[in-house]
Formats: structure tokens, C-alpha cells, sequence
């Protein structure tokens, strides 16, 4: 029998950590290869993971609520047939190098990195801690009630090092103990009193992973500003002369959104190096132009994508909104659908909002909300005062990659195709 890894999967471009929400397998289940073991909840989709292999359950490392990174190693499979790694002390034993290294240093190469993360925020010296999990590693659930105990332990005094029989053990200790170090350390939580009637909610699944990918694009990208002021009052009157006998037509709904990304897409276009990626030492123009849109639930968001949004119509983007809605809220959106997003476009005008500064979905370069139209009275070319149809564009941009005469350009564009978008010179098809 050999031992395979099951490691996290990358559910995403920009997805670098997932949290197991539940597992479907236990140790000793036997799994066909393809079988669904785990169901995994990142900030940008709920997905089930298969398996890599037909076997037998041997270990589940991460608990249900861990996150880990994309890679790590979620759970191991005993596999018929195939060469395992040689780390036997004794002829019967079929202990490999890792197992062999945890059961011989109280598990201290095994730390995830929620563990690692919780003990780092509580000052936890995990050599003096005693693990529940197989063969003595140290779970989550140790820390906790540690912490919750208030019992904190002290530094276990150094000791000599265990003698281990196999030569590739303190390789594969050393390799495991750098990755140790390298785990970032969260900083401590605030302490923040409750008083009678407040309600605690646990921070977890899906708000747990937006919160860090918003955190990791407000830290690597200097975020700047821009907004436009549009008059839409032809796009309006427009839209409202078509939507009745468009939506017995076509079975879906022509939303003003429709025409805001496809204005975006055009101008994309005209200026492609706003539909870049910072990459380091380098930035990435990226060819096609696929707008991510943002969908809410009640407790989610995700980002589905609108994939080559330059090459459809007005119509057809109309369809594909009204399709990744439908989606999202009836759970049945998959990962590849998440993926490719080059650029986003918020409808934050669906809730009422009049101006706001969107957090640039990494590692897009930038995020544009479109604002509520309302009515306002405006001064017209005569110095006569109108009632037209306004709306707010609110630019956010990694300035990194974008500087404002660029963003200048691109917003001009987009509100120049708005304010003429009308009857005679816009087809939606």
C-alpha cells in the first residue's frame, strides 16, 4: 500500500487558501477516485473536492472550519499498488518519513496553519503543547481550549534531539520546520466587552475568506479614487421604452446594468491598459476582457464572469447577468465560472448608493461602481435648469499598475458612450 496526499485545490485565479465547511469521508471509508471527500468555501465559490485516488482513508489532517493554503495537505489515502516512501525503523513497519518524524518529535512538524496563526495571536509555545490529533499532532480544537482554560503553558525546555533510523526524516523535518517559520502570524484580535442583549456571530465560512482577500488587496495595493458624473437621461428613456415588450420577448429582464458593462467592455477595449494585473516585476495586459460582476446573498458574495463581454450585445450580456444571478442564488455556480475576471463592474446603485469606494478585487488592477440614478437638476448648455438622469461612475485603481491621466481617459470614454446611448444611435442586439 502506498500513501497519496490530497491537497487543497486552487478553486479560482486569485484564490490562495480554502476552509474545509464539511467532510464527507472518515479514516477507514474506502473512496473511488472521483468521489467527493470534502466540501471547500473560499471568498469566491462553495465547491465540492473530489478524489485524486482510489483507496482507503487513512488520515484526515485539517478539522471542519480549518483554512488552509492551496497545496496543503488536507487528508492522506492508503493506494494499492505504486512505491511508497521508505521510512521504515523496522521491517514491519509501514510508518512513513513524516509519520515517523511526528510520532519521534511530539508532532511538531505538523502544525497547520490555523494552528500556527491561533498560537501566534495567544503567545502559545506549541512545543509545550500536547496534541489529541493522530499520533499526537496538535489540532485547533487544543489551542482553543487553551486559550479558553486561560491555562497558557510556558516554554518547554530544550531537549537533545530524537535519533531517528531512516535518513530522509530530518530532510523532510527540516523542509516542514521552514515552512513553520514562514507561516504569517495574524495579529491578535481586539478584546472588545459585551454587554446584555449583544449577540457574538462566529466569524467563518465564506465572511472569513472575503474578509481575507479583502484584507490582502488593501495591504499590496495602493488604492486611489476617481469619479465621473453621467447624465443617462437618453439611456434611461430608452431602456424604459424597451423593457416591457423585450422582457415578454426574450423571458429575462433588459436592466440598465446591462448597458453600464457593456460601455465598459467598449471602452476596455480603447484603453486595454486598464485591463491589467500587477505581477510583480511585471505588469500583465491582459487580451481578453472578461468583467467580473459582483452578486450578492444574503450572507455571500461572489464574482461571476462575464467571459469575451467586447464580442456580445447589449442582449446578450443582459442574458448572462440575469443567468449568473440566477446561479449564485440558487447555488449552482461553478468555480470555472468565477474564473478569468479581468476587470470589475459593481452594481452598487441596486442598493441605493450614490458614491462609493470599492476595494479592487485582487489582483485586478480596478473596480468600477455604478451608482443609483437619480433625478437632479441640472444646468443645461443654454444655463437653463433641467431635471435629467444622473449617475455616479466611482473608480477604484491599484496605482501600481494605473495612474490618473489613464483612468481619466478610460472614465471619459465610458461616460461619453452613456450619454449617447439613445434610440437612434444603440442597438441592444
Amino acid at each position: 500500500m502506498a500513501l497519496e496526499n490530497i491537497v487543497m485545490p486552487q478553486l479560482g485565479e486569485s484564490v490562495t487558501e480554502g476552509t474545509i465547511t464539511k467532510w464527507f469521508i472518515s479514516v477507514g471509508d474506502t473512496i473511488n477516485k472521483y468521489d467527493p471527500i470534502a466540501e471547500v468555501m473560499t471568498d469566491k465559490v462553495n465547491a465540492e473536492v473530489p478524489s485524486s485516488f482510489t483507496g482507503v482513508i487513512k488520515e484526515i489532517i485539517a478539522e471542519e472550519g480549518e483554512t488552509l493554503e492551496v497545496g496543503k495537505t488536507i487528508c492522506v489515502v492508503a493506494v494499492e499498488g505504486g512505491v511508497e516512501v521508505a521510512a521504515t525503523v523496522t521491517a514491519e513497519s509501514e510508518t512513513t518519513v513524516e509519520e515517523a518524524v511526528t510520532e519521534q518529535s511530539s508532532a511538531k512538524a505538523r502544525y497547520s496553519p490555523a494552528v500556527v496563526r491561533l498560537a501566534g495571536e495567544h503567545n502559545i509555545p506549541l512545543d509545550a503543547v500536547k496534541g489529541t490529533g493522530a499520533n499526537g499532532r496538535i489540532t485547533r480544537k487544543d489551542i482553543v481550549a487553551l486559550i479558553e482554560s486561560g491555562n497558557i503553558p510556558t516554554a518547554a525546555p530544550t531537549s537533545a534531539p530524537v535519533a531517528v533510523e531512516t535518513k530522509p526524516a530530518p530532510v523532510v523535518e527540516a523542509a516542514l520546520v521552514h515552512e513553520e517559520v514562514k507561516a504569517p502570524v495574524a495579529p491578535a484580535a481586539p478584546v472588545i466587552p459585551t454587554a446584555a442583549g449583544d449577540i457574538e456571530i462566529p466569524v467563518t465560512g465564506v465572511r472569513k475568506a472575503i474578509a481575507a482577500n479583502m484584507l490582502r488587496s488593501k495591504h499590496e495595493a495602493p488604492h486611489a479614487w476617481m469619479t465621473v458624473e453621467v447624465d443617462v437621461t437618453n439611456l434611461v428613456n430608452y431602456r424604459n421604452a424597451l423593457k416591457n415588450d423585450f422582457k415578454t420577448k426574450e423571458g429575462f429582464n433588459l436592466t440598465f446594468f446591462a448597458f453600464f458593462v457593456k460601455a465598459v467592455a467598449q471602452a476596455l477595449k480603447e484603453f486595454p491598459q486598464v485591463n491589467s494585473m500587477w505581477a510583480g516585476d511585471k505588469i500583465i495586459q491582459k487580451k481578453d476582457i472578461n468583467l467580473s460582476i459582483a452578486v450578492a446573498t444574503e450572507d455571500s458574495l461572489f464574482v461571476p464572469v462575464i467571459k469575451h463581454a467586447d464580442e456580445k450585445s447589449i442582449k446578450g450580456i443582459a442574458r448572462e447577468i440575469s443567468d449568473l444571478a440566477t446561479k449564485v442564488r440558487t447555488g449552482k455556480l461553478t468555480a470555472a465560472e468565477m474564473q478569468g475576471g479581468t476587470f470589475t463592474v459593481n452594481n452598487t446603485g441596486s442598493f441605493g448608493s450614490i458614491q462609493s469606494m470599492g476595494i479592487i478585487n485582487y489582483p485586478q488592477a480596478a473596480i468600477l461602481q455604478v451608482e443609483s440614478i437619480v433625478k437632479r437638476p441640472v444646468v443645461m448648455e443654454n444655463n437653463m435648469f433641467g431635471i435629467r438622469d444622473m449617475v455616479n461612475l466611482c473608480l477604484s485603481l491599484d496605482h501600481r499598475v494605473l495612474d490618473g491621466l489613464i483612468c481619466g481617459k478610460f472614465l471619459a470614454r465610458v461616460k461619453e458612450i452613456l450619454e449617447n446611448t439613445s434610440k437612434e444611435t444603440t442597438s441592444i442586439y
